[in-house]
């Protein structure tokens, strides 16, 4: 669906995004991670053709963002993280509006607009001012114009930032609806979101790719993310001997603990192997005692910090870059604006 090949975007001396290589492919949904300033929003913008790319190129369905725009905007819906919506006009009017910049044909626009607007249930706030609904419905309005025409793929940035519990997880059961028959791209900050929706998760770093794979593999190719820790009766010999007799043990660390002449264990495996009941009969064979056993695998948010803290984020473009900046994204932005 997607192709981004040695994608490239400078300002000025400033790397934004660093020669970035992924594919989308059809019928997922794809969680976009990174920290502030690590190229997330720039590469989206560039995939939606909304800024153009130093160097590199993006392919939508085998169509050049650059050289066939139409023709890739075509299967785009975006929802930026703040909706482009007109406060004077109603939901309807602007759905009406965004379906006449859309192309789409006029004796299919009323039937499409009463979709879109039931399946995102704002059809009981389609005849009043946007500026007098909710941040939750604006919402809903933004994400009724990006599904708007079908497009076979939707990017949505942050969909749910500042929304009410209740209406962050309306907006989930819609995304997990929309996967159904469209694929997804979603960028958040909320780590728990993109795992509990997201079939594949690419995180980028410092405008670098760093990982991209399932929610699940992720955690499992971490270093230590099998985690076993226990509480065990003996002496500090004899459990140094039981575990270094283990050799799924990648490392482990021993303190005092609170149960009088127990020792705390924390314990870090090579691999996904479940030692628990090699533990448990190795232990008994030296008569020490297990207290307490518990196992815990490694989070999407673990994933997250580890993979991001390698590198040195710039959440911010140097002071000195900032005017060159802002009049180059100016610039290319009256440029969008004149086409």
């Amino acid at each position: 669906m997607i192709e981004v090949k040695n994608l490239v975007k400078k300002y000025g001396n400033h790397l934004a995004v660093d020669h970035l290589d992924f594919t989308v492919e059809k019928g997922q949904i794809y969680g976009f991670l990174g920290p502030n300033g690590a190229g997330k929003s720039t590469t989206m913008n560039i995939i939606t053709g909304y800024i153009s790319a130093t160097e590199g190129q993006v392919l939508i369905n085998g169509h050049d963002i650059f050289e066939e725009p139409e023709n890739a905007k075509k299967a785009i819906g975006y929802l930026p993280e703040i909706p482009p919506l007109y406060m004077d006009m109603t939901s309807k009017e602007y759905l009406q509006f965004a379906a006449e910049l859309k192309k789409i044909p006029k004796d299919q626009r009323k039937r499409m607009i009463n979709e879109v607007m039931e399946l995102t249930k704002i059809d009981s706030v389609k005849d009043r001012l946007i500026k007098n609904l909710s941040k939750g419905y604006r919402q809903r309005v933004g994400l009724a114009q990006a599904i708007l025409g079908y497009p076979e793929i939707i990017i949505l940035d942050e969909p749910t930032v500042g929304l009410d519990p209740k209406q962050i997880i309306e907006i989930r059961d819609l995304i997990k609806e929309l996967s159904k028959k469209h694929t997804v791209i979603l960028s958040s900050h909320i780590l728990s979101e993109v795992s509990a929706l997201c079939d594949h998760v690419l995180i980028i770093s410092n405008g670098k790719l760093v990982a991209s794979d399932t929610p699940e593999h992720l955690g499992e190719l971490m270093a230590g993310s099998n985690t076993v820790v226990l509480t065990v009766k003996g002496s500090t010999e004899k459990i140094k001997s039981v575990l270094n007799s283990i050799n799924e043990i990648r490392d482990y660390q021993i303190t005092k603990s609170m149960e009088s002449g127990s020792k705390d264990i924390k314990i870090q495996m090579k691999s996904q192997t479940d030692i628990r009941e090699k533990l448990f009969f190795t232990f008994a064979e030296q008569r020490c005692p297990i207290l307490m056993m518990d196992s815990t695998k490694i989070s999407l948010e673990d994933v997250f910090l580890e993979l991001t803290s390698k590198e040195q984020i710039n959440e911010e473009i140097p002071e000195n870059l900032q005017e060159e900046v802002e009049v180059k994204v100016e610039e290319e932005e009256q440029n969008e604006s004149n086409l």
